[in-house]
């Protein structure tokens, strides 16, 4: 299938980098993002064409979609990088906390599906029509204490991605989840502040690093390509082995 790829989240760490991969081979593309700065600045960096605004808004979703489709004519792919980060117990997340969580990560994600997979879905049963990639976390599938409403929302996301994957296969749509575990972002910053706190969230992955914005975006770049082209319905963990091993 021919046309762009949608980004939401764009100016942010993860979805800058997705941006600079895909610019480099010439995709084009379409931003979007809450940002109106960075947005700006990742737009120039790469060619893409900018639209601002919440993905958490059905409205401004549908908008990008529309505007993809005429710029670019389709949508050859949609990732979804936006994202929050909370982290407390259940007992000290307020609701009003616990719903932004939920409309950040997983609003956003099923506004995306809801716009783009019906638009894509133009390859048939066993031709190309489109990739859509979802980001989950390590924290999705796994206990981590103080993640509780992060981990209802990207398990959420999970959820979202296997059932959109079956509704969309006959369509040729893939869809497929990232989970990145620790990554060094602006939203995560915070957490890099001290050699202390570093060095422990390295020594909980078993590699003994965390991961980079470029990591992931490398994994969302593969599952976009034609080499993932049959691959749907997965979680590709991007890491270190914090989902799925036990540091030494």
């Amino acid at each position: 299938m021919s046309g762009g790829v949608l980004v939401i989240g764009a100016g942010g760490g993860v979805g800058a980098a997705v941006c600079a991969r895909l610019s480099a081979r010439g995709v084009p593309l379409l931003l979007t993002g809450r940002d109106a700065e960075r947005l700006a600045a990742v737009g120039k960096a790469t060619g893409g064409v900018t639209m601002p605004g919440d993905a958490a808004d059905a409205a401004h979703m549908e908008a990008c979609v529309k505007a993809c489709v005429e710029r670019h004519g389709g949508i050859a792919g949609a990732v979804n990088c936006a994202g929050s980060l909370l982290l407390k117990p259940a007992h000290l997340t307020t609701p009003a906390e616990f719903q932004a969580t939920l409309t950040a990560n997983l609003v956003t994600a099923f506004n995306l599906v809801r716009s783009a997979a019906p638009v894509m879905g133009a390859g048939g049963a066993g031709g190309d029509g489109g990739s859509i990639v979802l980001c989950a976390s390590a924290v999705a599938r796994h206990g981590f204490a103080n993640h509780e409403a992060i981990a209802a929302a990207k398990a959420g996301v999970i959820g979202l991605m296997l059932s959109a994957a079956a509704t969309y296969a006959p369509k040729g749509v893939r869809v497929n989840c990232v989970a990145p575990g620790l990554t060094r972002t602006p939203l995560t910053e915070r957490l890099f502040a001290s050699e202390a706190s570093l060095k422990a969230s390295q020594a909980m992955h078993p590699m003994g690093r965390t991961s980079e914005p470029e990591d992931v975006a490398a994994a969302i770049e593969f599952l976009l390509s034609a080499g993932a082209r049959n691959i749907t319905g997965q979680v590709l963990n991007v890491d270190a082995g914090l989902g799925s091993l036990r540091a030494r």
